[in-house]
């Protein structure tokens, strides 16, 4: 029987990784801006993949650990892997990927990454891999349309999510009909209005920020007070694969 340590992790490219990420990833959708992709294999067969890039908001991401230059970190902003892996094989392939990245990226200090524990979890294998809890906010960033899609707020928002903006106003025009009520916006802008409007709404839950320090020292240098992961019992947070839970209950 396979067992972690019998996983391979190789770069792949941008296709492999996406395609990959949208057949198997709870949201279906890919970081159009990663920029670093690895892939897990086991018997020789891609089963998992994991996407890095530069964060969306990085002028502000920077700021989480004093003196970060420009290029020095990177968030993990998709991370799948599929059932046939074996037990514990996600944080091994963390694990190999942060030397990876130690070894052929040396110029990155730290990974940043979220945790979505309004649709997935609240980042359990995070937890596992050493990454640092930094950050436990109520979900504003994630909302369901009246016919059952997700979007980020970002993506709504920006001038550059034109795909996921076409999408939206196509999900506005069939409220529009069903119920009368609503205007077709132009798309784009930083209004959330419209899409309020149309009855979007942000999905009950939240996000949680967790940090990996591949240079140990900049642990040092957060701007942030480091949380201890009872935190997020405390404010009833937990989730597992879209259900809620407290961690105590699960040993």
């Amino acid at each position: 029987m396979a067992t972690a340590k019998d996983i391979i992790l190789r770069p792949i490219s941008s296709k492999e990784a996406s395609d990959l990420v949208k057949r198997i990833h709870y949201s279906g959708k890919v970081v159009q801006n990663s920029q670093f992709h690895i892939g897990v294999f086991l018997n020789g067969k891609l089963e998992g993949a994991m996407q890095f890039g530069p964060s969306l908001d990085k002028r502000k991401i920077q700021g989480l650990v004093k003196d970060t230059l420009w290029h020095e970190f990177i968030e993990l902003n998709r991370m799948a892997f599929s059932d046939a892996l074996p037990r514990n094989s996600e944080s091994r392939a963390i694990a190999i990927a942060m030397r990876i990245l130690k070894k052929h990226a040396s110029q990155i200090k730290w990974v940043i990454s979220f945790a979505d524990a309004t649709q997935c979890g609240d980042g359990t294998i995070y937890r596992a891999s050493g990454f640092v809890l930094t950050g436990i906010k109520r979900n504003t960033q994630v909302w369901a349309a009246p016919t059952g899609d997700k979007f980020s707020r970002t993506s709504l928002t920006d001038n550059r999510s034109k795909a996921q903006q076409a999408a939206a106003q196509r999900v506005i025009s069939r409220v529009t009909v069903t119920k009368g009520n609503h205007s077709l916006g132009s798309g784009g802008g930083a209004s959330m209005k419209q899409y309020e409007e149309a009855g979007f709404v942000p999905l009950d839950g939240y996000q949680l920020r967790y940090i990996y320090f591949i240079d140990k020292e900049y642990r040092n240098k957060l701007t942030v007070p480091e949380l201890p992961y009872s935190e997020i019992d405390r404010i009833g947070a937990g989730m597992y694969k879209g259900e809620k839970r407290n961690h105590a209950d699960v040993g």
